[in-house]
């Protein structure tokens, strides 16, 4: 078995509504290896010295940026979509991360679309960052199908990316098996949204070993081929209900992970 090579981190997404600034106490006190920034509405989410300053102060480096691509943070940095990844990979620059994740366009983004993967290729080789595309889903109201509104697709193994994430709670949406995606991808997975889901039209994110995701399989199958990468927790805390269940949450999480990739 070669063993996992890479860090497991945590999303600052995992902590909300707590700030970008608990993540890094909650990464530090449980143990996690890294953090993950998720640019945000979080003022301190896109400043790169305030985000040094929690990086240094609790010891836990950044591993990772995500790009601000979601729908509530579509005026982050502006409204024009390169400028908004040119501006991620400065601040992974900055904090000495190595990866962005970024959605694919919408639908609706038509000229963003139409040169994306070009374009993603392009920042990677005048950055010297890995743009790691994410899986997404279709959009259905109900276990029917769904509607199309990524664009040139919500499967990356689909296309020519170099750099790739998978996110377990996405591929439930989209009722499709993440670790058959990650065979398909092989070396050009380089960042994992460890999470879980139950197969709901709703974007789940539960703690990874509660839906129907073979989040086991997936990660015993990253240490056996050697895995360098980034195994991010990416889960949905609002629903633990008070922060000793977060907590609890959290901890719970990177245990399943350290477990399952055979790492102490």
């Amino acid at each position: 078995m070669a063993g996992f090579g890479g860090v497991v981190g945590l999303s600052t997404a995992s902590v909300y509504p707590e700030s970008t600034s608990h993540a890094f106490a909650y990464a530090r006190r449980l143990g996690y290896d890294a953090v993950e920034v998720m640019v945000g509405i979080d003022a301190i989410s896109r400043d790169a010295a305030a985000l040094r300053a929690l990086s240094e102060r609790h010891e836990v480096p950044v591993c990772a940026v995500h790009a601000p691509c979601l729908l509530v943070t579509q005026r982050v940095w502006g409204t024009e979509p390169w400028g908004k990844l040119e501006r991620s990979a400065e601040l992974a620059h900055d904090l000495g991360a190595d990866v962005v994740v970024v959605h694919p366009p919408f639908r609706w983004q038509r000229d963003y679309a139409r040169g994306f993967v070009e374009g993603i290729a392009s920042l990677e080789r005048t950055t010297g960052i890995a743009f790691a595309v994410e899986n997404m889903y279709p959009w259905r109201a109900s276990t029917r199908r769904g509607m199309e509104i990524y664009q040139p697709g919500w499967d990356p193994s689909e296309e020519s990316y170099a750099n790739t994430t998978i996110d377990l709670s996405h591929a439930a949406t989209a009722q499709v098996d993440a670790l058959e995606m990650a065979q398909r991808l092989g070396p050009r997975l380089r960042h994992l949204h460890l999470t879980d889901g139950l197969g709901s039209p709703k974007d789940e994110h539960l703690v990874p070993g509660r839906g129907t995701q073979p989040a086991k399989e997936l990660l015993r199958h990253l240490a056996a081929t050697g895995f360098g990468g980034h195994v991010v927790l990416e889960i949905n805390t609002r629903r633990s209900g008070t922060a000793k269940q977060r907590d609890a949450d959290l901890a719970e999480s990177l245990a399943f992970a350290r477990e399952h990739l055979g790492v102490g």
